[in-house]
């Protein structure tokens, strides 16, 4: 932070009600005791983002300045922080527990009993506190991570997302080694959780999708075999590929998707679910249980499995940069929203630059 104004000032885009997302002049945030204050380099959007704008996420703020998947450089350091120094590059865990209930102190942070409650301690980046759509951003020490210096910035806005595939494998068990799996959705999330299967010792990893560019994009990234159900019947064509999954990995948030999970899954087998849904999901929950499937969910990228995504990306066993597809500068935050939103140009990752 150089230069008069640029000390006490920043440009941020403010949420200020549904629908209305204006860039503005703010003061640059503070770091607290514990915390750090980030210069942003970038921050990736995602649908989640879509639901924030739009009003339909709980627990937003008034004026809240949305953005949970940011990189940057560290501008500042809060009371009590030694963990980093001015200068050093970091990429994020969105979720900041209160460190106080039943679950932070079991490390379900993504699950805080006090989600929204920032008065006990709860903190998630640009969706319950001020996070990255803006110059700079305050995030706590403890959910901060340096960036390995082979790795750029793109690398660190898919480092998050990365984190929540890893979590959900996590949640179910982690030890894939030699397992049939079947991912579908080829969203960054979905994309991110192949490389981390084939990485992690899977035997065979299917990836399920609708879009050909990404399905061709989830081959060169280690899919053994890819899906497109647009053209063909996924649960057919899986039984002829691999007979069943012995893990199948829900990305895509398709409202047919769960069903066709409980029919791709062999006996015994597992099914674990990291998608969000536009509506109520109906399937056969019937034949889950004859077939003796145990279904996971998991939340975010939680477990400290972000830090395992920066040692699998800085291994080269997570390629992250080349899902970044568009970059908009600051002031055009609500044109990147609506590329998101209308697929224009066939976005994967679409990032904001301050």
């Amino acid at each position: 932070m150089d230069g008069g104004r640029a000390m006490a000032m920043m440009r941020a885009a403010v949420l200020f009600g549904p629908g209305d997302l204006r860039v503005v002049d703010r003061p640059v945030p503070r770091p607290g005791p514990g915390e750090v204050l980030v210069k942003v380099a970038m921050c990736g959007t995602c649908g989640t983002d879509l639901k924030i704008f739009d009003g339909h996420f709980p627990h937003t703020p008034e004026q809240l300045v949305p953005g949970h998947e940011w990189t940057g450089t560290v501008a500042s350091l809060g009371e009590g922080v030694d963990e980093f120094a001015v200068g050093d590059r970091v990429c994020i865990e969105a979720h900041g527990g209160c460190g106080r209930c039943d679950n932070c102190l079991t490390g379900r942070y993504t699950a805080c009993l006090n989600y929204g409650d920032q008065a006990k301690g709860h903190r998630a980046t640009g969706m319950t506190a001020d996070g990255g759509f803006a110059e700079y951003a305050v995030h706590h020490a403890g959910a901060l991570y340096a960036l390995p210096p082979g790795l750029s910035f793109e690398d660190g806005v898919l480092i998050t997302t990365a984190g929540t595939g890893l979590y959900g494998l996590d949640v179910a068990g982690g030890y894939i080694a030699g397992q049939d799996v079947v991912v579908f959705g080829p969203g960054p999330v979905g994309l991110t959780t192949v490389q981390a299967c084939k990485a992690l010792g899977a035997n065979r990893v299917v990836l399920v999708g609708t879009r050909s560019s990404r399905l061709a994009l989830g081959r060169s990234l280690g899919a053994d075999h890819t899906i497109n159900a647009r053209e063909t019947d996924p649960v057919a064509a899986i039984a002829d590929l691999i007979g069943g999954a012995d893990v199948t990995i829900e990305c895509s948030g398709g409202l047919d998707v769960p069903q066709q999970c409980a029919e791709v899954t062999r006996r015994g087998g597992k099914i674990v679910v990291v998608a969000f849904y536009p509506d109520r999901v109906t399937f056969d929950l019937s034949a889950v249980v004859r077939k003796d499937i145990t279904i996971y969910t998991s939340r975010g990228e939680g477990g400290n499995n972000v830090k395992r995504a920066v040692s699998l990306a800085a291994q080269g066993k997570l390629r992250c940069a080349e899902m970044v597809t568009h970059r908009f500068p600051l002031e055009k935050i609500t044109e990147a929203f609506r590329v998101v939103r209308n697929r224009e140009n066939d976005p994967m990752k679409v990032v904001v630059v301050p």
